[in-house]
């Protein structure tokens, strides 16, 4: 078995700021992340799409912005986002949490919250709102004014580097807990990391289970525009149907699956993978798809193995919880 960088401690690569979930920025950043004003009729904050009881995804195969419009891709988790080099499903133009926070807050192809329309307001409630005004300045000291949309993105960076998932039962049975994953699951986690199998960790790898790279799956024959993958930034046709290897941490909470939602559980994704996509005659296609022989049982351990990763702890952590009033 081959035992990558997953089996490194989390907390060993993870820089310390991203687990303070006490600093003001972080606090102020909670606020801003839970707050339904900032959006143009006032009915999505960033937690409509990212709820914490699903790791911060939305359980909807496509993401529905704050005027009805449906998103092209569905919400990407934002568990262990520190550890992220690149964001979304295909944009590798955004290289910081700071700038990915601009994206939804400014879309309008769809509108995901419309923030453009309303933004003078939104400013002006942020320096009337009594919680914003103590905080904004204890944020940001020494700032004439600290109310700009450039702290917004700040603050909502700091406090989505503090949503850290790192206390899964495959965590603990690796912190010497023997008993804290099923037999099934520490089957499946021999198949996973099995060369000349399933191979899952030659993409699934490192301590959030992802490679941060682009890969064609083959789940689709043809790709067609908005969902062409990479190539939709970079116009090379090698590009195409090109999306991002998402983390598995927690994957057992965030269905439906792929860029699109369009497979509904874990077994149907390994049975995509076992096949070798489903559209396994595409010849653009992942090298790394090469398809493989899966019995019901090890197919039914490789899932047992995918859902030792989910964390409890992250769920029911309050620090990641709505902080306003009911």
């Amino acid at each position: 078995m081959r035992r990558s960088l997953a089996l490194v401690a989390l907390g060993a690569v993870l820089p310390a700021s991203a687990i303070r979930a006490g600093s003001v920025k972080a606090q102020l950043g909670r606020y801003l992340f839970y707050d339904r004003r900032m959006s143009v009729n006032q009915t999505t904050a960033c937690a409509t799409c990212h709820r914490q009881e699903l790791a911060f995804t939305d359980g909807r195969a496509r993401a529905q912005g704050a005027t009805g419009q449906l998103h092209p891709r569905s919400a990407m988790s934002l568990v262990n986002l520190a550890l992220n080099r690149a964001f979304g499903w295909s944009d590798p133009g955004i290289h910081s949490l700071e700038e990915q926070a601009l994206k939804p807050m400014f879309a309008t192809t769809p509108t995901e919250m419309g923030l453009g329309a309303i933004r003078e307001d939104f400013l002006r409630l942020l320096r009337r709102d009594p919680t914003y005004t103590e905080l904004f300045p204890q944020a940001f000291p020494n700032q004439p004014d600290p109310y700009t949309i450039g702290n917004v993105a700040q603050a909502l960076a700091a406090f989505e580097r503090t949503i850290v998932s790192r206390n899964s039962p495959w965590d603990r049975f690796h912190m010497g807990d023997a008993t804290a994953i099923s037999e099934a699951a520490k089957r499946g986690e021999i198949l996973f990391f099995l060369d000349g199998g399933p191979s899952c960790f030659r993409c699934h790898n490192g301590v959030n289970f992802t490679d941060g790279e682009y890969h064609n799956t083959a789940l689709y024959a043809a790709y067609v525009a908005p969902n062409r993958g990479l190539f939709e930034f970079t116009g090379r046709s090698a590009d195409l149907g090109r999306f991002k290897t998402p983390t598995l941490r927690n994957i057992d909470l965030t269905a439906p699956y792929m860029h699109d939602g369009t497979v509904a559980t874990l077994e149907e994704v390994l049975d995509h993978y076992a096949a070798g996509g489903r559209a396994h005659e595409n010849p653009a296609k992942d090298k790394l798809m090469h398809g493989f022989p899966m019995t019901p049982q090890n197919r039914a351990d490789l899932a047992a193995f995918l859902r030792s990763l989910t964390d409890e702890d992250l769920i029911h952590n309050r620090d990641f919880a709505d902080p306003w009033p009911k």
